[in-house]
């Protein structure tokens, strides 16, 4: 075989490597912790919905951890075989790799199905008791078809505290304006995580017991913020079988647990059925975030309730749809 022959084969074999495995580290984002409380803690965060437009959040989100907090802050991506950013592509996750050094993991995903090779950095992950914050559909984040880690398909119902159920408000028609529960108002997530509205409507959830709810989602009667509740609006609550008014009691959108998981170590769990790239736009909502990062890592002597959650340039988020991602733009394009 001659010179030119090998270097042709190796060239190949290197691409159909990096095309299967998704892990090349170019296809991911990092974000260098300025000053701040974070100073030393690296924080993944994993985009990958087809929906709801993950992948222009997490990076506005990375940066403000990054920039106004300290936290070393590592991006990924769902990509096709040019490096684009694609949702569609269920088997993706860019450097997935990075999960093995992550102190607290932000995913919001939909029904992935990734290889094994990537699984297995997200279960050791969880296994070694990273805190991780699950952003709306990620109460079904996985839809594993192969491999050796389809009990991950139930990490919603079973670790973050629920699955997917319906949609208990009209699904782009009405809105979720949150409001805290009163008997947890003192949480430390709760600071400062004030005036919340998300366009995108209330999920149901039936949170277990050991949860602790933080917030309930009021069904309102349009997409606007500043749109009222509902009232009168009747629906079959999946987890009790009545029928109730649907804001009477609220959703709950956001609640913590922490729970021991098979490999005997404690994780903690922050989940929101909110999460849409324009329920962002609210201010409440991006530092209920910041302070459940600051929790989930046993820092809440550093959360004040004025955490600097100010998006680093313009935001302006796609609003959500199926197939409504921004087509040709690559994870270089977020540095």
């Amino acid at each position: 075989m001659n010179f030119l022959k090998r270097i042709f084969l190796l060239g190949t074999a290197t691409a159909l490597g990096l095309s299967s495995a998704q892990a090349d580290h170019h296809l991911s984002v990092h974000y260098k912790g300025k000053a701040g409380p974070g100073k030393g803690k690296h924080v993944v965060l994993v985009s990958g919905d087809e929906e709801y437009r993950s992948e222009e959040c997490l990076p506005m989100l990375g940066r403000i951890l990054a920039d106004h907090h300290g936290f070393d802050c590592t991006v990924l991506f769902s990509v096709n075989d040019k490096g684009e950013i694609d949702p569609n592509n269920q088997k993706s996750v860019t450097n997935s790799k990075a999960m093995a050094s992550a102190d607290l993991i932000i995913i919001a995903l939909r029904f992935r199905n990734w290889p094994d090779e990537d699984m297995k950095h997200f279960a050791e992950a969880y296994h070694r008791g990273v805190p991780i914050i699950g952003l709306r559909t990620s109460t079904h984040a996985f839809q594993l078809r192969q491999g050796s880690y389809r009990d991950f398909n139930s990490f919603g119902k079973k670790v973050l505290g629920e699955g997917w159920v319906s949609h208990w408000g009209g699904h782009k028609r009405e809105g979720c304006r949150g409001v805290v529960e009163e008997s947890n108002k003192s949480h430390p997530i709760l600071k400062g995580a004030t005036d919340i509205f998300a366009d995108s409507d209330t999920y149901e959830a039936a949170p277990p017991a050991d949860a602790t709810i933080l917030m309930r989602g009021l069904v309102t009667d349009s997409l606007k913020p500043d749109s009222k509740p509902v009232t009168g609006k009747q629906k079959k609550n999946r987890a009790t079988g009545k029928v109730q008014d649907v804001n009477e009691p609220a959703m709950p959108v956001a609640w913590t647990r922490e729970i021991k998981n098979p490999k005997g170590n404690t994780n903690r769990l922050f989940c929101t059925t909110m999460g849409a790239a324009t329920d962002f736009k609210s201010e409440g909502l991006r530092r209920m975030i910041v302070n459940g990062v600051l929790w989930g890592l046993g820092m809440e002597d550093k959360i004040d309730g004025k955490a600097d959650v100010t998006p680093i340039g313009e935001y302006n988020p796609t609003f959500y749809s199926f197939n409504g991602f921004k087509k040709g733009v690559k994870p270089a394009d977020h540095k």
